[in-house]
């Protein structure tokens, strides 16, 4: 045989780390970290092996431990003392997520990311304010622009706190002008908005549910968050969501819509990030207790695939694990 082209000869030791195409980095990951007001210690969170509830005056100790990792960014998750109708501990000057990162900022050099929305802090676990009968009627559901001004407040709040970011992850429509906005009159126009702009309604939420108690009490979310089965429309949220002035496109999940990930790649000259959700890393730790899986190589494979399809950042409950290896 003469062959010419031998794709092996790239493939050995030494010239293979060289040629590699996708680099990953701890600097590419972000940690989620849910803090808990209702904690007086660390509490475990069972669909989630490896991860806990922080009570306020330990959540600066735990971010310094995923900085020591090499991680330099986390976004935080807030699980109030108490809920109402409408999520007002999400935007109280002394809300849990505020608490946390003004204990966070003070004591740490890590980049903060508030998450911004009210699923965590309404009695009735959907992420706004509920149309009138929509406990007993499925097809009601979250009224939108009466939302717009309870996000804007707590992107303000998380700011005054002291975000480097805030990140309107609700799927109402509007959101990032109305956040952009409010930012801006504060005098916040250098916090950038990393939005949750391609959000489905997706089944491997499940274990966050558990973790930050923000299941819905009844119906679901398929009114605002998008249909698993739609490509192309969420070329039509990221578009209206830059338009907004967001800094950042998200797709949430991430490994069931690379697709979508590498569709916003090519589409927007905007940082594009991917949420690696709490079902997908769930599923990885239940096949590894099995022994079907290796579970260092398989999250390390799936971040990769990740950053392959086009993602720049990646939030991850395997951020610690995987930066601690790269």
């Amino acid at each position: 045989m003469e062959l010419t082209d031998r794709p092996r000869r790239l493939r050995t030791d030494g010239v293979r780390s060289l040629v590699r195409e996708t680099s990953l980095s701890a600097a590419d990951l972000i940690a989620p970290v849910f803090v808990d007001a209702t904690a007086t210690e660390r509490v475990p969170i069972d669909s989630m092996p490896g991860h806990e509830r922080v009570p306020v005056d330990e959540a600066a100790d735990r971010v310094s431990e995923i900085c020591e990792t090499g991680v330099e960014a986390v976004i935080l998750f807030g699980i109030p003392e108490s809920k109402d109708a409408t999520g007002s501990r999400a935007y109280a000057e002394d809300g849990v997520t505020q608490r946390a990162i003004r204990e966070i900022t003070a004591e740490t050099d890590a980049y903060v990311i508030g998450d911004v929305c009210l699923c965590e802090y309404t009695d009735h676990g959907h992420c706004g304010v509920l149309e009138t009968g929509a406990a007993d009627d499925p097809t009601l559901t979250v009224r939108n622009d009466e939302t717009l001004d309870l996000l804007a407040r707590t992107a303000v709040a998380q700011a005054e706190a002291g975000a480097d970011m805030v990140a309107p992850s609700s799927m109402t429509d509007g959101m990032v002008a109305a956040i952009r906005e409010a930012l801006d009159d504060a005098g916040f126009e250098d916090v950038p908005i990393m939005s949750y702009a391609a959000k489905y309604e997706s089944a491997f939420y499940g274990p966050f549910r558990d973790a930050a108690d923000g299941a819905p009490a009844f119906g679901d979310r398929r009114h605002y968050q998008m249909d698993p089965a739609n490509r192309r429309e969420a070329l039509r949220e990221a578009t209206l969501d830059a338009e907004e002035g967001a800094d950042v496109l998200m797709v949430k999940p991430a490994l069931p819509y690379l697709d979508v990930v590498g569709d916003l790649r090519r589409e927007f000259d905007r940082p594009i990030a991917a949420y690696n959700v709490s079902g997908e890393y769930a599923m990885l730790h239940a096949a590894a207790e099995k022994g079907w899986l290796d579970l260092e190589a398989v999250a390390l494979e799936s971040l990769q695939s990740i950053k392959r399809a086009g993602a720049d950042l990646i939030i991850t409950y395997f951020a610690e694990d995987v930066a601690e290896r790269l």
